[in-house]
């Protein structure tokens, strides 16, 4: 079976620049976007609208909300329904400091599970038919029992959350610990051919995609978030790998050139687009701390991209052609499947 393949929520990352670069390589199904505050969204703030702009595929994407204020969810909740898109999802995963402690991201897994259940019903009351309802979510606090996941997810399901995204960790396990992907595979088989499950964590290319789908056989999707900010083009890879298992033998070739410097420079233009003055510091520098890994002197790039986005936009691309042309070389990433 097919799996589907969502680009996850990112600070930073998950807006109209990035997934115009991801839809450049042929995309994915859906991309859920970063964090939108519903206080903020409320208060209108001035940078509010930017959280907001669905392009470049109004079809695809899934608002994502957090909050700490049942009332507010609900409202913002109101709002978002409004928009394009598949429909809502609720942030249980972010496991930040800054955001749980406040109460939001994780800290709705850790609250009393009455006030939870009533900040979910209060929001899907204001979801309408023909938009879904979905919660990203991780398995709780490092005392967390299964018995006490799978209570909580029922309980989510049972207030009319139609889909679930589990990021496999706890609140403190770090991107260096394995995620038990077998979690993943049981929440699936509970709710096997009522609810999706899409799985979260360590996909980083075609091989850890098909590990992951071998160990959770029955999640209907696979989320990829960081390493689609590496390589824009995943997906496209994990699709022509995909296409190639199911060939016959012998029969299938397919190439995928990436222009890394065109890739570069595609991006800043965007950003300049899509973004308000006041982001594209921030924007860039998270953008190039991950796609510099593509070099082989990742770091040296880094160091050079980052420190020129400091200094402002155009010092950026003079810095971005320097490099390549010091580094000719490192231009073009050619994938041969076959």
């Amino acid at each position: 079976m097919t799996k589907k393949l969502i680009c996850g929520p990112m600070a930073t990352i998950s807006h109209p620049a990035f997934r115009i670069l991801v839809e450049q390589f042929g995309g994915c199904d859906e991309y859920f976007t970063e964090m939108i505050n519903a206080g903020s969204l409320l208060n209108f703030g001035p940078f509010e609208k930017y959280y907001i702009d669905a392009t470049p595929c109004p079809e695809k994407i899934v608002w994502q909300l957090t909050g700490n204020d049942a009332p507010r969810m609900k409202e913002a909740a109101v709002q978002l329904a409004e928009l394009p898109g598949i429909g809502i999802d609720i942030n249980m995963g972010c496991s930040a400091p800054d955001i749980y402690k406040t109460g939001a991201g994780i800290g709705w897994m850790l609250k009393d599970r009455a006030e939870t259940e009533a900040m979910v019903r209060e929001v899907r009351s204001v979801v309408p038919v023909g938009k879904r309802l979905s919660v990203k979510l991780r398995l709780g606090d490092e005392d967390f029992t299964e018995g006490g996941f799978f209570d909580f997810c029922d309980m989510l399901i049972n207030n009319g959350v139609e889909l679930l995204t589990l990021h496999p960790r706890t609140k403190k396990e770090k991107l260096s610990r394995p995620p038990r992907y077998q979690f993943c595979q049981k929440l699936a088989e509970r709710y096997k051919g009522r609810f999706p499950v899409y799985l979260n964590g360590n996909v980083k290319d075609a091989a850890s995609y098909e590990y992951a789908v071998s160990a959770c056989p029955d999640c209907e999707g696979v989320m990829i978030s960081r390493a689609a900010v590496t390589k824009p083009w995943i997906f496209s890879l994990i699709k022509a790998s995909e296409e190639k298992n199911n060939a016959s033998e012998h029969k299938f070739n397919k190439e995928i050139k990436v222009d890394l410097e065109k890739v570069c420079y595609d991006y800043i233009d965007n950003i300049e687009k899509y973004q308000p003055k006041e982001f594209y510091k921030t924007r860039l520098q998270r953008f190039f701390t991950y796609f510099c890994m593509n070099f082989q002197f990742a770091h040296y790039a880094q160091s050079c991209f980052i420190n020129a986005a400091e200094k402002g936009n155009e010092e950026l691309r003079n810095e971005i052609r320097a490099f390549f042309e010091k580094c000719p070389e490192e231009r073009t990433k050619i994938y041969n499947i076959g």
